[in-house]
């Protein structure tokens, strides 16, 4: 199981490796989220996933998550795909970025991202992470929003 907040030891082995992040909300976990994380791992050494606040999902998506924020970070510790799992900021969600650094950015087939500005911010952090887009893992059937109703 995963320490709450990683020891001194462990952030510098993680500073050392090629560090790729990967989001989500991750409310109903299933083989497409699974697919996305194998998909994200294979692009470095060391995968952080950042799992969206409750309140952010509520502001942005104007629905409650079935699972709270820690049930969500629980279960993907315990999937054992993910080196580090971190909530996202509630204010501003460029944060984690700047706090972790990482080289590549995964982002999942149907994330809503504006580019631009993922990329202005990655200026102004001086980063020059990658930006790859992840292909979908049979979205007819693996879609959170289809696998809610």
């Amino acid at each position: 199981m995963k320490l709450p907040h990683p020891s001194p030891l462990l952030i510098k082995e993680r500073e050392k490796k090629k560090k790729v992040m990967a989001f989500g909300t991750f409310d109903v976990y299933h083989k497409g989220h699974e697919n996305y994380l194998e998909q994200a791992k294979k692009l470095g050494e060391y995968l952080i996933v950042v799992v969206a606040r409750d309140k952010n999902v509520l502001r942005i998506k104007k629905q409650e998550t079935r699972n709270k924020e820690q049930k969500r970070k629980k279960i993907l510790e315990e999937s054992g795909l993910a080196d580090e799992v971190a909530l996202g900021d509630l204010k501003d969600k460029y944060k984690i970025i700047e706090k972790y650094r990482p080289d590549v950015i995964a982002l999942g087939y149907d994330q809503k991202v504006d580019l631009v500005e993922l990329k202005d911010k990655l200026k102004e952090f001086n980063l020059n992470a990658k930006i790859v887009r992840l292909k979908s893992y049979e979205p007819e059937i693996y879609k959170s929003s289809k696998l809610k109703k």
